[in-house]
């Protein structure tokens, strides 16, 4: 039968046309946001510490994965090398007792009497241990009737006995060495001091003790800050942790010799005012990028290794990506050249080899751009269209460049900014263990004496000596 095909019937067919057309092409925008979707939930779950700037305390224990360094495989076997002297405990001094033995045979031998002129020391061991002693000194104040004046005198206690009873410089410094070097919460160091010594110490004393710390070094600390502030290269970071159920931050900025932490109930620039180091600061800062930083008026350098780690996620996320294994090897080779370069005995690399990195650096970047156009946003709609993750690190990459190169051009620079990191490190370890700090007070205590310590322990002091040189009112002595 004939199909009678008018005008209306063509139209018709041609609007449905165009409708299913545009919902072909609607359905094709969702399938394509899904994918995307997808495909940054699956990058963001397979985020760790060793492929993006995620802290070590986010990866848990989780089974079946493995370590993932950012340093190359060298080729060599684990543990020691060839050649290598090995370390093991010495003897330091005399020993308190000695204990001669003679063979089991000998014992109850009738000759011995005249063996034992013979004898001689075959072989000596020695066994290091320790006795724990609690002491109770006692200072009392004579009283007497001059009989010229006809008044009482008394004896003048020392000017660090002012109570009845109180506790000794040596108690005190473990007490805080515990709660702050050891990261022991209050609690725990109550029931480790009372057990070990048959002490009443309470956890009031504990923070106490902390307290008093605190307020003996900050004259010391100020120093410290002083010094940050005049230094032609320092190491800034932050890290939160929770303070009264709220999250707060522990800024640092470090050197080589020095380390100062400052608490701040911000993160960003508000919190490195705060702070009030960048401020004054006219050296090189060397931080990890985060966007606050560049608003201060400072030479700046990047951290590398977390370049490496944002590398390291792009490498496993998007195989086909050929730029960031290339981009990867570059930095390590520049890393070497300077560690070379350095063995040499020089301060910084020539200019051949840095025109040669330079024309490294830009091509990589060229690659990157080439596999990551930027994507064009519709007439429609409004603001800047979304970068993802990859273009955002290679713009930041371009931008940066004299930034991230910054340490072959002047090696007094590092190439990363561990030594932050490992300044902040304890108080994540501190918030692990004793769960939270309590008050604001409480972490300013404990980050006053961990600039302090900090310091003690770069100028190569004893961490228990040096808060018990604090209470003895000579902190100035870890510069000694």
């Amino acid at each position: 039968m004939p199909i009678n095909i008018t005008e209306e019937f063509v139209r018709n067919l041609m609007e449905q046309n165009a409708a299913l057309i545009e919902q072909v092409a609607a359905l094709n925008a969702t399938v394509n946001a899904l994918n995307q979707t997808i495909k940054e939930l699956q990058e963001q779950k397979n985020k760790n510490s060793k492929n993006s700037s995620k802290p070590p305390s986010s990866d848990g224990l989780k089974k079946g994965t493995k370590e993932k360094s950012l340093r190359e495989p060298s080729g060599k076997k684990q543990g020691a090398q060839q050649g290598h002297s090995g370390t093991h405990m010495v003897i330091t001094r005399e020993p308190d007792t000695t204990q001669t033995l003679i063979p089991d045979a000998c014992k109850n031998c009738p000759n011995w009497k005249r063996c034992k002129g013979t004898a001689c020391v075959g072989e000596t061991r020695y066994k290091v241990d320790i006795q724990v002693i609690q002491t109770l000194d006692a200072y009392e104040s004579m009283e007497v009737k001059c009989p010229k004046t006809n008044q009482t005198l008394k004896g003048t206690f020392p000017s660090d006995i002012k109570g009845q009873i109180q506790y000794g410089e040596s108690i005190a410094s473990l007490i805080v060495t515990l709660n702050t070097v050891g990261a022991v919460s209050a609690k725990r160091t109550q029931e480790i001091l009372g057990s070990l010594f048959d002490l009443p110490i309470s956890t009031g004393t504990v923070l106490k003790m902390v307290s008093r710390c605190a307020a003996k070094v900050s004259s010391v600390v100020e120093t410290i800050k002083e010094h940050m502030c005049n230094s032609a290269k320092a190491h800034f970071d932050e890290t939160g942790t929770r303070v009264d159920g709220h999250t707060r931050w522990a800024h640092v900025a470090s050197d080589e010799l020095f380390t100062y932490l400052f608490f701040s109930c911000k993160r960003g620039h508000a919190g490195m005012t705060e702070m009030d180091v960048l401020p004054h600061f006219h050296g090189v800062a060397i931080h990890d990028c985060w966007a606050s930083y560049w608003k201060f008026n400072v030479l700046h350098a990047i951290c590398c290794a977390h370049l490496l780690r944002e590398l390291n996620g792009v490498i496993e996320n998007h195989p086909e990506q050929t730029w960031a294994p290339r981009f990867k090897k570059l930095l390590l080779d520049m890393k070497k050249t300077k560690e070379d370069a350095i063995a040499m005995n020089l301060a910084s690399a020539d200019e051949h080899t840095i025109q040669y990195y330079n024309e490294e650096y830009d091509a990589n970047i060229q690659v990157a751009f080439a596999e990551n156009p930027m994507v064009t946003t519709e007439a429609k709609k409004k603001g800047r269209p979304k970068k993802g993750k990859v273009l955002a690190l290679i713009e930041r990459l371009q931008k940066y460049k004299g930034e991230v190169c910054h340490f072959l051009k002047d090696f007094q620079i590092d190439f990363d900014n561990n030594q932050a990191e490992r300044d902040l490190r304890m108080i994540k370890t501190k918030t692990k263990v004793s769960g939270c700090f309590r008050t604001e007070e409480g972490i300013r205590d404990y980050l006053t004496v961990m600039s302090y310590i900090g310091t003690a322990k770069k100028h190569g002091k004893n961490a228990v000596e040096a808060i018990k040189n604090a209470f003895m009112g000579r902190p100035e002595l870890i510069f000694e």
